[in-house]
């Protein structure tokens, strides 16, 4: 029997909000199977959304592989921020360096930068993102989402932006619609399956807060789960789709995120050298040892 450093964390907290709980095992050098991942994060199935797995080779670079209760994800923003906050934050020589460098196994190379100490927190770079365009109808969303079809704003685009995880962008008319809607799980489970989107971005640009720029929520229940509660890799895509449309300049900005049944989570974006980052910080909930057979 193999053990294993263990830490659940939630990420993109602000205040008392409770963030988006992800999971991390430090594996070392060690490699874990595909099918020992799987397991492992079918565990998790209902206490945490995704379970990052960390592997160094020889000369500590670090490996990201993500698995959701489904399946392998391609990458995870929320799993990205917790993991590497605390690695960070553990790690003397990593905590004073400015940008890390780090390996994702289906997505290459990413960099954190690393602003814990002057605003305690992450900044990540998204993948570059695919334009892929939405040839999709607002009817056949507004049926998957379980909304009239006049809540979806016809003055601003949809669209599909692969910014990690292919995202599929709805503008919604008005806050109260945006985060009272609560769809079915299966049915938009099947619209996304069936139209090969990952996750499904709705956004208002009015918001609750002072200071928020626009309001998001994702639904992501290809995964496992209908409702992601605060997202790197959609709101990355976001970003991509203001910059795109001419609605944002890059300048450092706050997202507020989530429905009317939790405290708002908060994630950060701006951009460098062209690209977008998305950052925010996490907090620890649970540290101990993972015992696995492998």
């Amino acid at each position: 029997m193999k053990t294993y450093p263990y830490y659940k964390l939630n990420a993109f907290t602000i205040g008392n909000s409770e963030g988006n709980p992800a999971a991390f095992l430090d594996l070392g050098t060690d490699p874990l199977s595909e099918d020992a991942m799987l397991a492992i994060a079918k565990e998790h199935s209902g206490f945490v959304s995704e379970v990052v797995y960390v592997n160094r080779d020889d000369t500590g670079s670090i490996l990201l592989t993500y698995y959701s209760s489904e399946c392998e994800v391609a990458f995870c923003g929320h799993g990205t921020i917790a993991t590497m906050y605390e690695v960070i934050r553990r790690d003397d020589g990593l905590r004073n360096s400015p940008v890390i460098e780090i390996g994702t196994n289906r997505k290459g190379r990413l960099n954190i930068y690393n602003h814990i100490n002057e605003e305690d927190c992450i900044y990540i770079s998204a993948p570059d993102p695919l334009m892929i365009g939405c040839s999709l109808s607002r009817q056949s969303i507004a049926a998957a989402l379980g909304i009239k079809d006049g809540a979806i704003s016809d003055s601003l685009p949809l669209d599909i932006i692969d910014a990690g995880l292919r995202t599929l962008i709805v503008p919604i008319k008005n806050l109260a619609d945006e985060i009272s809607m609560y769809p079915h799980e299966e049915g938009l489970k099947q619209y996304c399956l069936k139209n090969s989107v990952d996750i499904v971005l709705v956004y208002s640009m009015e918001t609750a807060g002072p200071g928020y720029f626009a309001h998001t929520r994702v639904f992501a229940p290809k995964f496992g789960y209908l409702e992601d509660p605060a997202t790197g890799s959609g709101n990355s895509a976001f970003g991509c789709y203001l910059i795109k449309n001419r609605k944002w300049n890059g300048h450092s900005i706050k997202i507020e995120q989530g429905g009317g049944n939790r405290i708002f989570n908060e994630v950060r974006l701006r951009t460098k050298d062209g690209k977008v980052l998305f950052g925010g910080k996490a907090s620890l909930r649970i540290e101990g040892t993972y015992y696995t057979g492998e």
